[in-house]
């Protein structure tokens, strides 16, 4: 199975470029459901959410949608991973279970001052949930430091069944291409410039290369960031069009 999505939906640069004009602003994940089959949640980075916020999301999206879910800035940016067990208990009592199966991925994206700490990490592995009303929940992380080029690392990973976020940064922080959970997770950040440029087409034939690949053995979730001049749909659609079965 392979999901290409946007991370977030509601950005003022898309509305009369992607979104048509006038839409209504509570139509508009709507809209990108009717054109993709999953989106990143980024609010729920930011702030914890609420129940009916999660339950509008849901009825808006078709039956087969997923939601990739951000983790907590809280948690990873602020208490930076220590003693995370009641914030991580507040975060998923904010509703976030309520998607059911529509329930995708959780990324943690890592500040970038936080360096390679494996005891650090395993704790914090230990406490993420792994199932929910009989469904498995997946979990995958995102690292920005460069010390995580440790040989420990991905081995790390691999036997705690996270998945490395295969990121795209244009350059800024570490890129680490490898797969190391039974799924893979792709976040496409910008090719050029960071959260910004476009994709090339030669750029996009060599990620869907990677992801046919990947898929092969595994899901794939892929994501666009690149959307402050809204590339990030326009992107979304061509990746999702070169993956396609033919």
């Amino acid at each position: 199975m392979i999901r290409i999505g946007t991370s977030g939906w509601t950005y003022p640069p898309w509305r009369g470029v992607y979104y048509p004009k006038g839409l209504p602003h509570e139509q508009e994940l709507a809209h990108l459901a009717g054109e993709f089959d999953s989106v990143e949640v980024n609010g729920t980075f930011y702030a914890l959410q609420k129940p009916e916020s999660f339950r509008k999301w849901s009825a808006q999206t078709p039956d087969d949608f997923v939601f990739a879910i951000k983790g907590s800035r809280f948690i990873t940016h602020m208490k930076r991973l220590r003693d995370p067990h009641d914030a991580l208990s507040r975060f998923l009592e904010s509703g976030v279970l309520t998607l059911g199966p529509k329930l995708g991925p959780f990324l943690w994206q890592l500040p970038p001052t936080l360096r390679f700490d494996p005891a650090l990490l395993a704790d914090f592995f230990a406490v993420l949930p792994r199932a929910h009303d009989g469904r498995p929940l997946r979990h995958a992380l995102e690292v920005r430091h460069d010390s995580f080029r440790d040989p420990r690392f991905l081995p790390l990973l691999e036997e705690h069944g996270i998945a490395s976020v295969v990121a795209d940064t244009a350059r800024t922080f570490i890129e680490l291409d490898a797969v190391t959970a039974d799924f893979a997770y792709v976040r496409l950040h910008g090719d050029e410039e960071l959260y910004t440029s476009g994709y090339t087409d030669e750029s996009l034939d060599r990620w869907a290369a990677k992801i046919r690949a990947w898929s092969q053995t595994r899901d794939v979730y892929a994501y666009f960031d690149n959307d402050a001049k809204a590339m990030a749909p326009r992107d979304a659609k061509a990746l999702a069009a070169r993956l396609a079965p033919e």
